[in-house]
């Protein structure tokens, strides 16, 4: 083991846990939360590959149902027949079904397994991903919408929970695995759906063709299937959502989760707007949000790998980019238009951060995935107002200053709860006196 970093204080001097041993405490003494082996064995030899393999491939669907359809939602509108307010709902059920499930995702993986309920969702997206190409009403395409984007959902909860089961001593690691495979998988889709779509001859045979990947991702994880039969007379962990709702640290990592979020959905959903009414034409605004977006894949590699060996410095840094970005965008918009979006890239590390801290921060695995499902439910539902926001701001004045005053807000937000959120502790402990 070697020496804590500064803000991760020595075990020999803090009962805090120090973040350079992924090795589990012991659960606090007279604590009510029933825990799972608190050290899980890690995967050998061909089960550890098939295991990252599954982890890779379903790292690489979890938004391909998203950033397909944004890819081609001109032609969506014309072949439905969507006015621009049904299409503005079908780009927002994401947030929805990232929140509803957020929530319910974790109490579903108690009862049914987790490797069971990651199989069961890439089933149903793949299933909701071919019939929605095939849909000829836009209520149609939109209910099936939210079974594509199942898989997605379901994945964002467990994957910290899986790690932690398959890799407790490199959530790191495999957390930074995933998260890179997320943004290359969304990279990807948003960047080849249209070319896809010209080949099939259709926009939708584009968006059903990556039914075929999401089949495949659940193939490595069917001789996982048995790891969720129990013991006779075993009961399964559970840790009530209404627990985790009474504690700082959880909420600490909502708030965290969520303003980074919004600041995320806000760039995606409207910096094209913010540089083409600073004069730039479509395409360069275009392409410097695609770098934006693109930062996302070597971020993703690097963050979670840092993470092990302490937090709230990474959280500092991550936030003074974000920040710098902001009022760089408000003093010089265009002339320093790729360094903005260079800070601003780089200030994203704040998502692959929250997601590793959800399994620093939780001693096992229910609780995990409880944690998990508490924070993205509830900080998808809070980022999902942002580009409302945005818009209503707009709407009002055709000036940027209210938006990226709002960007300030998130980003400041953020750092907040990180903060909160970086001193080494576990939930549990909080847990046993909510």
């Amino acid at each position: 083991m070697t020496a804590p970093t500064s803000d991760a204080p020595s075990a020999a001097h803090s009962s805090q846990p120090p973040e350079q041993s992924l090795a589990q405490q012991p659960a606090a003494p007279g604590s009510p939360i029933p825990t799972e082996d608190p050290v899980p064995a890690e995967p050998a030899g061909a089960h550890r590959w098939l295991i990252i393999v599954a982890i890779v491939l379903t790292g690489l669907t979890m938004r391909i149902a998203v950033s397909s359809v944004g890819a081609v939602l001109t032609d969506l509108e014309h072949g439905l027949h969507a006015s621009s307010g049904i299409a503005g709902l079908i780009t927002t059920l994401p947030v929805i079904a990232f929140a509803t499930i957020g929530f319910a995702g974790s109490r579903l993986a108690q009862r049914v397994g987790e490797h069971r309920m990651v199989v069961l969702a890439l089933l149903i997206t793949t299933a909701g991903l071919l019939f929605r190409a095939v849909s000829a009403e836009v209520w149609i395409f939109a209910v099936l919408s939210m079974l594509a984007l199942t898989g997605g959902a379901v994945a964002n909860v467990l994957m910290p929970a899986l790690v932690k089961r398959h890799f407790p001593r490199q959530i790191g690691l495999l957390t930074a695995v995933y998260t890179t495979s997320l943004a290359v998988g969304t990279t990807v889709a948003a960047g080849t759906t249209v070319p896809i779509a010209n080949a099939g001859g259709s926009w939708r045979f584009g968006i059903g063709s990556w039914a075929l990947l999401t089949a495949v991702a659940l193939l490595p994880w069917l001789p996982t299937l048995r790891a969720d039969h129990r013991r006779p007379g075993s009961h399964p962990a559970r840790v009530p959502i209404s627990r985790l709702a009474r504690t700082k640290l959880a909420w600490a990592l909502v708030l965290m989760f969520a303003f980074q979020s919004f600041q995320a959905y806000i760039a995606f959903g409207w910096f094209t707007d913010f540089f083409r009414h600073n004069h730039l034409s479509a395409t360069e605004a275009g392409i410097l949000v695609a770098f934006f977006s693109g930062l996302s894949i070597p971020v993703s590699m690097v963050i979670p790998t840092l993470a092990v060996r302490g937090q709230r410095r990474l959280v500092v840094g991550l936030s003074v980019a974000n920040v710098a970005c902001y009022l760089g965008m408000f003093a010089a918009p265009v002339g320093g238009a790729w360094v903005w979006m260079l800070f601003g890239g780089i200030g994203s590390g704040m998502f692959p951060l929250t997601l590793t801290m959800i399994g620093l921060r939780s001693r096992d695995i229910a609780t995990t995935a409880a944690l998990s499902g508490f924070v993205q439910g509830a900080g998808y539902l809070l980022a999902g107002t942002g580009p409302l926001l945005v818009g209503v701001l707009l709407g009002f004045s055709d000036n940027w200053t209210g938006p990226l005053v709002l960007l300030l807000a998130a980003a400041m937000l953020s750092a907040t709860g990180g903060w909160y959120a970086s001193r080494p502790r576990y939930v549990e402990d909080e847990l046993s006196t909510a």
